[in-house]
């Protein structure tokens, strides 16, 4: 009777360890629209970042989130593309296609914050999210070529490291291996 109590013993002890190392791991999902087909972007390609505006979380805004979320786009992308520049200020979508037509570049990337929620996870078992959107523009044409919908959130575990903007580096990957 004591061998059977100290195997459930064990086992549940496993489970518990299961469940904590899940909560610590942060998840991310890369939406690709299906109605734009995936384009093939070459190499010698130039590429314009539009800044992002910043995100905001009910009354909360986050100063800054757009620079981060442009900056985490341009970052995988600089391996792959030639010449890429970030803008220097918030554009709509008419001023980032000026912007890049008269600096001469093929591409644009537009990117949104759709959501943008930075908690303290580690003492309130609420995690961090974020939800961007960004589309890639053919400047020459102003047409669509592909848009994709990111999305992240933290684990619960965190012990005070993560931010949203920590969440886009592996989704932002997927994205540009999407683009090639």
């Amino acid at each position: 009777m004591r061998q059977i109590a100290n195997n459930i013993g064990c086992w549940l002890a496993l489970v518990w360890v299961g469940q904590l190392l899940t909560g610590c791991a942060d998840s991310h999902q890369v939406h690709l629209s299906p109605e734009l087909p995936s384009p093939r972007i070459q190499a010698g390609q130039s590429l314009y970042v539009a800044l992002a505006r910043d995100g905001a979380y009910g009354e909360h805004h986050y100063p800054g989130s757009g620079l981060m979320l442009s900056q985490a786009i341009a970052t995988p992308l600089l391996k792959r593309l030639t010449r890429v520049e970030l803008a220097r200020h918030t554009e709509n979508l008419n001023e980032a296609l000026s912007s890049a037509r008269k600096g001469g570049y093929d591409l644009l990337c537009y990117p949104q914050i759709l959501h943008w929620e930075d908690r303290a996870t580690e003492w309130s078992a609420r995690s961090d999210k974020v939800t961007v959107k960004l589309t890639l523009f053919e400047v020459a044409s102003a047409n669509a070529l592909h848009s994709a919908l990111i999305e992240g959130q933290s684990g619960l575990a965190t012990f005070g490291g993560d931010h949203p903007q920590d969440l886009l580096p592996a989704p932002l990957e997927a994205f540009t291996d999407s683009l090639f």
